[in-house]
């Protein structure tokens, strides 16, 4: 080659102005490269309609071989915005929270919006620095699912600073937005469902009385009982968080008392799937030998073989409205509580039976 550069050599060459990096690539700088006001390339970087279908291609290709990139910060300042939602999850790993997670993301997307996510399991001190961390990146709002055992003072410092708040799944707060299921409603329908089919020792595995969701579980499951004349035998209740090691542990335990269960409605699907392998480590299979009622219905739950019997909670719905009452109380910081309880629904599949004569 000659050492002049060919045109196809400078077409692709970055110009001075940003060879320095990145960082200095500006709406003005791709403007005078193409152009085009700076009104122009803002726009046409949105996908508005407002710019012609080939100008706005033009200014976005160029912006990609510029390696232009967004400034948020900036944006921020001007606008007291940063359109970043926070969402804090106690159990990412549980697939009923990843469900939760992935609806919340497509709505937050669908409007402008990213998310920042912290976990905490159920550790509260972990949860005050996670909170605290995620408030550092000024969201505009957090959605939290909180850690057993908070109280409606754990978010004091988020609504000092001025943070809306809505609570998902989890409620700690009557002064905070709220979306849920109807738990208690969700236990009445399995336990109607098992004492259906014939069953009167029914155990409940993964009880906790530290977060909201176990306890109105609990209250469903003793309500069911009081109406069918049964009482509450305590020694068919394993307490816990609904994890699959804890449904496993469960169901062992209870088979070991003088007069064990024929069924049993666990807290969640994780704690049912580890309930299922429990019973199958004492050579019994549920849905033949030993009836099991999970809760959430996640997409793993109707791949299990047996499929599991469990309580849809329309976490896509959850997710979703989660975050269009987040954007709301973004906008309208003073309008009235939001309150928001979906009513679950039964799945029978196959690991319900009669109880064995």
């Amino acid at each position: 080659m000659t050492s002049g550069p060919s045109g196809a050599e400078s077409a692709i060459r970055p110009p001075p102005a940003v060879a320095a990096g990145r960082s200095r690539v500006t709406l003005q700088i791709i403007a005078d490269r193409l152009s085009v006001s700076t009104a122009t390339v803002s726009l046409a970087l949105r996908g508005s309609p407002l710019v012609a279908e080939a100008t706005r291609a033009r200014v976005q290709q160029m912006a990609r071989e510029m390696g232009y990139s967004y400034n948020r910060s900036a944006a921020s300042l001007r606008t007291d915005r940063t359109n970043i939602l926070g969402v804090g999850f106690h159990d990412i790993t549980n697939p009923y929270f990843a469900e939760l997670l992935a609806a919340i993301e497509e709505t937050t997307t669908a409007n402008g919006r990213s998310i920042l996510l912290g976990t905490y399991g159920e550790d509260l001190e972990r949860q005050d620095r996670v909170l605290s961390t995620l408030k550092e990146y000024r969201p505009d709002g957090m959605i939290l699912c909180a850690a057993g055992g908070s109280t409606p003072e754990t978010f004091v410092h988020l609504v000092a600073a001025g943070v809306p708040i809505v609570q998902l799944s989890r409620e700690i707060s009557e002064e905070l937005d709220f979306v849920g299921s109807d738990d208690r409603h969700g236990t009445l329908l399995a336990m109607e469902h098992l004492i259906g089919l014939g069953h009167r020792r029914i155990a409940f595995i993964c009880a906790s009385q530290h977060i909201s969701t176990g306890r109105n579980r609990y209250l469903g499951y003793c309500e069911a009982l009081s109406r069918h004349g049964i009482g509450v035998d305590p020694n068919l209740v394993y307490p816990g968080f609904g994890t699959r090691e804890n449904g496993s542990k469960g169901v062992q335990t209870l088979l070991d008392v003088a007069d064990p269960p024929t069924a049993a409605v666990c807290m969640n699907d994780l704690s049912a799937f580890g309930a299922m392998l429990g019973l199958r480590h004492r050579g019994r299979e549920a849905g033949i030998d030993f009836s099991i009622v999970g809760c959430d219905d996640v997409q793993e739950a109707s791949q299990w073989y047996p499929a599991l019997t469990t309580i849809r909670n329309f976490q896509d719905e959850m997710g979703s409205k989660s975050a269009e009452f987040l954007i709301r109380r973004i906008a309208e910081p003073d309008a009235p509580r939001r309150r928001l309880l979906l009513t679950p629904a039964l799945i029978v599949r196959g690991t319900t039976t009669p109880p064995r004569l």
